[in-house]
C-alpha cells in the first residue's frame, strides 16, 4: 500500500485554497484590453469606506465591493447590486493577494495578482465559498486608500 503524498503547497499567505492559474491565457488577454482610468470619473472615486490606512501602502484590511454578477444566494440580488465587505490585502514579493468577503461575510473570494509596474495589477480570482467560480482580474493602486479593480462582467474595488 502506498501513502499518498498530502504535502500540498499553499502560494497565498492566509492558508485557503490557491487561485488556479493566475497568471493564465486568460488572465493575459483580459489584461490586455482591460482599462482602469483611475481618475475622478471612476465608479470607485468616491468615499465608500471607513476604514483607516496604514503606514504600509497596501496590506491591511480594506472595504471590498463587486458587482457585475447575481450571487443566487442572496435572495433578490442584481447584477447591478454592489456586495459589500471587508478585505484584507497582504503582499508577498511581487505578488498581492486580496482576501475579501461580502453577504455579511458569509462569502469568501481570493485574488491573485502580480505587480505590473507601479500601479497595475493582474490577476484572478477565486470564489472560496463556490470553486468552481474563477475570473480574471485587474486592478489600479490609485493611492494607499484606494485599488480600481475590474474583471470581464463588472468592479472588484477596495477602498479605506
Amino acid at each position: 500500500m502506498q501513502q499518498i503524498n498530502t504535502n500540498l503547497v499553499i502560494r497565498n499567505p492566509f492558508g485557503t485554497m490557491d487561485v488556479p492559474g493566475p497568471d493564465d491565457s486568460d488572465v493575459m488577454s483580459y489584461a490586455a484590453a482591460a482599462t482602469l482610468s483611475g481618475d475622478a470619473a471612476d465608479v470607485n472615486a468616491a468615499h465608500w469606506a471607513d476604514i483607516s490606512s496604514r503606514a504600509d501602502p497596501l496590506e491591511g484590511i480594506w472595504a471590498s465591493r463587486w458587482n457585475g454578477g447575481a450571487d443566487p444566494t442572496i435572495a433578490g440580488d442584481t447584477p447591478e447590486t454592489w456586495k459589500r465587505g471587508r478585505a484584507d490585502v497582504r503582499v508577498a514579493g511581487n505578488r498581492i493577494y486580496l482576501r475579501f468577503d461580502w453577504d455579511d461575510g458569509r462569502r469568501h473570494g481570493l485574488i491573485d495578482a502580480a505587480r505590473e509596474g507601479a500601479d497595475r495589477l493582474v490577476g484572478k480570482y477565486i470564489n472560496l465559498t463556490n470553486p468552481a467560480i474563477t475570473r480574471p482580474w485587474v486592478g489600479l493602486v490609485v493611492d494607499a486608500a484606494r485599488i480600481d479593480g475590474c474583471f470581464p462582467e463588472g468592479r472588484l474595488d477596495f477602498r479605506r
